[in-house]
This record gives structure tokens, sequence and C-alpha cells, in this order.
């Protein structure tokens, strides 16, 4: 049965406390007055100083904690700095030159209220036919500018995307308006407005809601579902003391920071009692979601969710029985106000198990021999908003050594309005009439800091091929031979590959240095990863400029301790000239990286042309990846999972025999009576019925859904 431990001393690689946070706080305040905070988060320990001390903690010399502060100062001036929480003493103070940092949820939150005061708005919402008394019933969703030359990166500007919405119950998202203000932080106004040459009245459509008063009005809720629980009578299967996480030979460090959310550290698998390291740090790291309509000022439609808001900002408070069900386990997260005060998001990240179907199975249409073993599966979730999308980010682990990231997007589109009988010029559809949702991308970023075996290790791209041997040669007579082509990275510029759906490219982590003594290749990990889309912005282009990270599926980088976000530190209002993050790293292209300390970026995502389905509540689109070992263990290594049913040959006739025998002494019951045979596994659940009514199966007979070919 699962528990929880409070570790007396905090782990160097979890989040700040609410009292370090608040100490750090007040450091800063004696020496600098009053300032804005946008972040104070942990400075992650170096990886060298942490290695040692994660392979010796009773002895090793503990790494300091650190705060990582980000502040904005009267005048607009933006610093970083380092806070020694030990010595009280602030290490570092950088004044930036045109760099803005994260957007906060309070900076988001005082733009509708402004805007709704301006009077050049309101004008424009006259134009648009809203009377001056329902300016109440005008939003807005702020976003940071993007990128505007005319407006450039020194002054800190957000941009909001205008709606209406006749009943607070209504979903705003129906009635978009055509003009867009530009919002001055440091003036806290209005300093320009964006209106289209073409204008665009609002929309009289009837609203179209999701609210339960709204789906009774229009017919009702479905009457014909029952109700599905989930249990676990004896409690859950992982035990946790801090952060740190036990589960099926699974140990990893469960951090959340406000940039990234959920990062996952140390992950170690239990092979037969070794402890075998397999990923240092797994995060996702940025994001970015381009829109299609190329018609000013759209192009600045161009969210990094991770770098300009952050996943931790704007993650939910989940909640049982809706966001995660069953037997749950949760970890709050705590963030500074920009006042100094402390917000604290409870139930940030939740952890539960789930029946994940079959693990393995095989029955013998020889001899009715079976063995069915389920599978079950541990999920690190949290749910995040941006303005109109959420995303719920899942670290799925699967008992044979496999993670699996998977990414739910659900929530609104973002739209636009159009005129009556308008033409989209095939960049966005009408989704509902007046209703335009544009055409966009979600490419996500994974960075994955493989330890396979080690921190040495190399990255190859394997594709499968034919062989170029030709049909009637001695070496393919029969033209049917392919194989794998492995190709190792020698340099960052070697590594910069895309996916091709052709030869079901993947990429191995592998440790050179360790060869697996059946196969003779390199213990490793496959990206598997079919969902990669390539960045459809044009090269030169404003997006492509700045998320350098998307232009390709996978680059790989020489490991150093603060190249953590792709898209570069601070990612509002970059121009992308010259290209932060990935593309500065990389260089030239001809640092080595092979059987070294490396990093592996992945991008991945989905291209979303909107339809009238998705409107207005998005249902769940899922996409998934999947990290498995390959060569990695001696053999299957979950045959140690207990079955829920497995007979061999021998037993099976040994109960044939029995009911037999049994039979001609005039024993009760048909078909195979179940003996008691030695070695027979029958675990099958006792909560598993027939569907509609029949009597379940006898104690100890043979269920049809175990048995081979009688249960076909």
């Amino acid at each position: 049965m699962g528990s929880s431990v409070a570790s007396p001393l905090p782990h160097p690689f979890d989040p700040l406390s609410q009292s370090e946070i608040e100490a750090a706080i007040a450091i800063v305040k004696k020496a600098h007055g009053d300032v804005f905070f946008n972040v104070v988060s942990l400075h992650e320990p170096r990886k060298a100083e942490m290695t040692v001390w994660l392979a010796d903690p009773e002895n090793a010399p503990r790494p300091l904690r650190i705060a990582d502060t980000v502040v904005i100062a009267p005048g607009g001036k933006v610093y970083d700095g380092l806070v020694d929480l030990a010595s009280g003493k602030i290490t570092k103070w950088e004044l930036l030159d045109g760099l803005q940092p994260i957007i906060t949820m309070e900076e988001l939150q005082a733009v509708e209220y402004v805007c709704r005061k301006d009077p050049k708005v309101i004008e424009q919402c006259k134009i648009s036919g809203i009377a001056e008394e329902d300016m109440d019933k005008v939003y807005c969703d702020p976003w940071t500018i993007g990128y505007d030359e005319r407006h450039g990166s020194k002054i800190r500007l957000q941009q909001a995307l205008m709606y209406y919405r006749p009943h607070v119950d209504d979903c705003q998202y129906q009635y978009p308006l055509d003009f867009c203000p530009i919002y001055d932080a440091e003036k806290q106004a209005i300093v320009a407005i964006d209106i289209p040459k073409i204008r665009r009245p609002l929309s009289t459509a009837a609203p179209v809601n999701y609210t339960t008063a709204a789906v009774e009005k229009a017919g009702g809720y479905r009457k014909n579902l029952k109700p599905i629980n989930i249990t676990q009578p004896e409690g859950v299967s992982f035990e946790m003391k801090g952060r740190e996480i036990e589960w099926q030979n699974w140990k990893f460090h469960i951090g959340f920071n406000y940039r990234e959310g959920i990062v996952l550290n140390n992950i170690t698998y239990n092979d037969k009692g070794n402890e075998r390291p397999i990923f240092y740090r797994l995060s996702l790291a940025e994001m970015v979601v381009p829109y299609g309509n190329p018609e000013h000022p759209h192009q600045r439609k161009h969210a990094f969710d991770l770098g300009e808001y952050g996943a931790g900002y704007m993650t939910n408070s989940l909640t049982l029985g809706c966001d995660c069900k069953g037997s749950i386990h949760y970890l709050d997260a705590d963030f500074p106000a920009r006042d100094g005060s402390i917000r604290t998001i409870k139930n940030a990240v939740c952890i539960h198990e789930e029946d994940a179907g079959i693990l393995f199975k095989h029955s013998d249409f020889r001899d009715d021999s079976t063995i069915v073993t389920r599978a079950r599966k541990l999920i690190v979730q949290q749910i995040f908003t941006a303005a109109n999308y959420e995303y719920a980010i899942q670290w799925i682990f699967h008992q044979d050594g496999t993670i699996q990231p998977e990414i739910k997007l659900t929530g609104i589109l973002n739209t636009y309005s159009m005129n009556p009988g308008e033409d989209t010029n095939g960049w966005g559809t009408q989704v509902y009439p007046g209703v335009n949702a544009h055409n966009h991308q979600h490419l996500f970023c994974l960075r994955i800091d493989p330890q396979i075996d080690g921190h040495n290790n190399s990255i190859a791209v394997c594709d499968a091929v034919a062989s170029s041997a030709p049909v009637g040669s001695p070496e393919n007579f029969y033209g049917n031979a392919f194989s794998a082509r492995r190709t190792v990275f020698k340099t960052t510029g070697e590594s910069k590959t895309d996916y091709d759906g052709s030869t079901s490219r993947t990429w191995d982590m592998c440790n050179p240095s360790k060869l697996h003594p059946y196969s003779g290749k390199p213990v490793s990990y496959k990206l598997v990863s079919r969902e990669v889309p390539g960045l459809l912005p044009k090269e030169g282009g404003l997006v492509w400029k700045r998320a350098g990270f998307a232009r390709h599926a996978v680059h790989v980088t020489k490991y150093r301790d603060d190249q953590l976000w792709p898209a570069g530190r601070h990612v509002p209002q970059t121009s992308g000239e010259p290209s932060l993050g990935l593309p500065e790293w990389i260089g030239d292209g001809t640092e080595a990286i092979d059987n070294t300390d490396v990093v592996l970026w992945h991008t991945f995502g989905v291209t979303h042309f909107p339809a009238p389905e998705d409107f207005p509540v998005m249902p769940v689109e899922p996409i998934t990846l999947l990290l498995r070992p390959r060569n990695f263990f001696a053999n299957n290594p979950v045959m140690d999972v207990p079955p829920s049913y497995a007979a061999t040959p021998s037993q099976v006739a040994a109960q044939k025999k029995a009911a037999a025998a049994a039979a001609e002494s005039g024993g009760q019951g048909g078909g195979v009576v179940g003996a008691i045979v030695d070695g027979l596994v029958d675990a099958r659940d006792k909560l598993s019925r027939l569907a509609f009514g029949a009597p379940a199966p006898a104690e100890g007979t043979n269920g049809a859904c175990c048995q081979g070919t009688n249960g076909h």
C-alpha cells in the first residue's frame, strides 16, 4: 500500500517553499526597495554538484538553495537576480536591455479594466454596434504583443483581443470584435488601436452556449449514461517521500516551476535490484501557437504560452472526481504575487493510477494454454488555461519502462469577426455565423536530458529502409529484405533532423559504452513520435525567426546548466534577430555531441484547421509520444507483474483430466470444471460482470475471456 512521508529538509530539486520565497523577496526589497516581482523560483543546482549529491546524499555537500528572481523596477527597468538563501546575499543583479520578462496573471487582468474605460476603445465599440452603457459587457483576452516593429521591445506592451458578451454566462468567443487595442504596462493605458481596413460589425446571431441551462434548453443531457467508478480499496501502489515518488520499479522527483510546470528529475528504474539511471531531467520546455491569417495585426498572434505566460502561473487547481478520478495524491504550487505576497495554487499536480488494458497475452491454439496480464499506469498531470485554450499535460509511466508524454487540447477556439458571406480566403473556417476561427498550429518542445546508464550518451536517427540490393541479386533474391539504418549524430549541425513517416523514423538515445549481452547493440531509449508537423510559417518570417526551436523535429546540444528554454530566457517582444535559444546554442553546428553529456530537444504537435464541431467548446484532441526502452533490459521486464490468469499446457491437461473424472463419477456442471491444479493462476477480479444480467461464471471455472481458442 502506498504512503506519503514528509522529508525534513527540502530536496535540492524541490521548488522554493513559501518561506523561501518570502525570504528572497525580503532580501530584494531591503536592497532595492519596492519593485514588481515577476519571478521568484528555484535556481536549479548545477548538474556537476547535484550528481555528486545524488550519488551520496548522506555525505556529499548539499547544493545551496538559490532563488532565481526577475523584477521590474520603476521606469520599466528589468533586472535578473540570484539570491543565496543561506547567506541572505544577492549574488547577481543584472539590468537587462531591451528584454521583457514573462507576463504575470495580474498584468493580464489589468488590461480589461483599462480597455472598458478608454475613450478610444469606447468609440470603436460604438462603431462596432455596442452602446456605451454596455461597456461592462466588453471583454478582452490580453496577449503579449509578440513583436511589432512599430513599438520595439523596450516598452512593455500587450495586445487586447476584443469580445462582446451579451450575458455574463454567454461564451464570449462567439462575439469577437474587429479592432485591437495596445496596452502600455508602464503607463497602464491604451497607447494605440489597430483598426482593420474592412470593418466587421458585431454579430447579431443568437448565442450558442455549453452551460447546463443552455444544454437543457436545447434538448437536455443524455439520459443513457450509467456511473463508472474507479476504486482502489487497499489504497494506491505508489509511495511519496516529500516530492520523490516510487512506483513499480520507477523512482523520480516531481518538481514544478512557474514556466514549465511539471519538471521530472533523476528518473531511475530498479532492474532486478540495480537502480539504473534513465533521464536526468524531463520537461515541456516551450511551445508556440502560430496563427495562419496574414492580415495585419494577426501576424502577431503566435503565442509562446510557456515563455510568455508560464505553464505554472496558468495552472488550474484540480478537483477530485472531475480532473482526476480514483485515489489521488496532490501537490500544491507556491508563487510570488507582483507585490511580494504569496499566491498558492492548491492541487496544482495530481498523481494517480489507472488501468491500462492488457500488458501482455498469449494463447496457444493447440492446447488452450494461456496467460493474460493486465497493465496499469501512473499519471502525473497538470492542466493549465492559456486564455481560451486548456492544455492537460500528462506524464504517463508504464510498468515496462516506457514513459509516455501526452497532451490533451481542449477549451475554446481563438476567434475573429467576419461579415455575412465573407470569404475566409482559406485562412480560417466559419464555425458559427459571424465567427471566423483561424488556422493555427500547436507546436510543443520537449526537453530530454538523458542519462542512459550514465551521463555520456549518443543520439542516433533510425530509419526503416529497404535493401539497396536489387531483386534477383544474391543478397536480396526475392526483394523482401529491409533493415534499420542508424546514423549517429557527431555534431549539433547533423542533429537538426525532421520526421519522416515513409521510413517510420525514430531517434535513439544510447550509451555506446554499454552493449546489450544478446543483441550486441548499445543500451538505449527510443523516441517514438509520429505527430510532428513542420513549422508552416515560412523561413525568414517573424515566427520562423522567433521560434527557432520549431524549425526541426529534433535538435541535440551539449549539456550546459542554464540552457533550459529553447526560445530564450525572456521571450515576450523578442524580434528573432538574432534568433534566441536553440539557434544561438547550436551556432555553426560544429560542436561535437557524440558520447558526451547531451540534451535532445523534440518539437511535436498538431496543425489545427478548425471545424464547427470544435465550437463553442472543443472536444479533447490528444497528442502523444513514447520514450521506450530498447536493448536496455535483458528481456521482457514485466514478466514479474502478476497475471490475471495463467495456465500452462500441462495445467490445462490436468484440469481437463480432472473434469473428465468428475463427469464419470456423476459430478455436476458442464464444460470445463475448475479443478484445483498446482501452479494454475486465477486472479480475475470479482467486480467484473456480464453486461446484460446473465449470471457471472462460476467460481473456479475457466472464463472465456481468458481462454485461447475457446475464448474467440
